[in-house]
């Protein structure tokens, strides 16, 4: 059995897409899109109901609701890695 990294945070993003933060300090994104073709998933078509997503407790998924769910191996497996992007500590944002 895999284990996976739990996610730490996440937060949704323009065009049905999640930014999830994991433990291990790895940042991904996952696009909701395809799941908007289940009718199991038709809820999430709603902007104010996908921005209500949370992590679960210990971090083993993300959820909207009950009935509506993520696992930490889906968002792992199937997000796309995000590059870190480092600022220097001087800079001055306006």
């Amino acid at each position: 059995m895999i284990n996976y990294p739990k996610i730490k945070t996440v937060q949704p993003i323009p065009d049905k897409q999640l930014l999830t933060l994991f433990q291990n300090g790895v940042q991904k994104i996952y696009d909701c899109t395809s799941l908007l073709e289940d009718d199991t998933f038709a809820l999430l078509r709603q902007d104010a109901f996908f921005n209500m997503v949370e992590v679960d407790a210990g971090g083993y998924g993300i959820s909207w609701n009950d009935d509506l769910d993520l696992s930490e191996a889906e968002l792992w497996v199937y997000g796309s890695s995000v590059e870190t992007v480092v600022c220097p500590s001087n800079l001055t944002v306006i």
